[in-house]
């Protein structure tokens, strides 16, 4: 269960993150082709990207801040699990070629603050070729009253309108409330150009769900 700051909850399928490439989304399935050289998987889950990088002969470190998701990623095969914050990246982790961030983990841009420094944190920790696949949710693609709700109240407390304030539950299981930001593609363009990154490929399949690679600006 998710659950949200303003106390809206919904159920996530998580046989979805167990998913092999050929039921994934089509945005996904597309900007996965862009995956180059050594990889970092960030927020890998249960390790579905990166078990399918790994067949594709691709060097895959997977972190997560998840216990459990490491355990059970590593049990499935991916070979190099780490339990990390990808905000502790230092540069003696890299070069990495490519950074991948499915499954909504663009949302771990946070807020209009921590957006640029994270990527900033990329480049420096990214090799000369570096790349970013990631896949957001643009929050606006909505009619939902609870939903255009909060994000009036995020604009009204100076927050863009797609950042949450989100913890996720299972059975007696709780995690730390944490930011997540949901992006429309003009925002995620302007937020990129502040941290050294342009938006170089778009696939979006008319849905809430879109994916991008995001290059080097200069």
């Amino acid at each position: 269960m998710i659950e949200r700051s303003d106390g809206y909850t919904a159920i996530e399928d998580v046989g979805k993150y167990f998913q092999p490439a050929s039921r994934w989304l089509a945005c996904e399935r597309e900007i996965a082709r862009h995956a180059r050289g050594r990889v970092l998987d960030v927020g890998a889950g249960a390790g579905r990207v990166a078990l399918h990088l790994q067949e594709r002969r691709h060097d895959v470190v997977a972190i997560d801040t998840s216990e459990g998701a490491i355990e059970v990623s590593s049990d499935r095969g991916v070979r190099d699990a780490r339990l990390r914050s990808v905000s502790s990246l230092r540069a003696a982790d890299g070069p990495f070629d490519t950074y991948v961030l499915f499954g909504n983990n663009l949302g771990l841009l946070r807020d209009r603050r921590h957006a640029p420094w994270l990527l900033r944190r990329f480049r420096a920790t990214g090799g000369p070729a570096v790349r970013i696949l990631g896949v957001t949710r643009d929050p606006y693609r909505t009619e939902d009253p609870a939903h255009l709700r909060y994000h009036a109240a995020n604009r009204a407390q100076g927050r863009m309108g797609g950042q949450g304030r989100l913890r996720l539950r299972y059975l007696d299981h709780r995690s730390a409330w944490f930011d997540y930001l949901f992006l429309s593609l003009p925002e995620l363009e302007e937020v990129a150009a502040d941290g050294g990154w342009r938006v170089a490929e778009v696939a979006d399949d008319g849905g809430p769900v879109y994916a991008v690679m995001l290059a080097p600006a200069t």
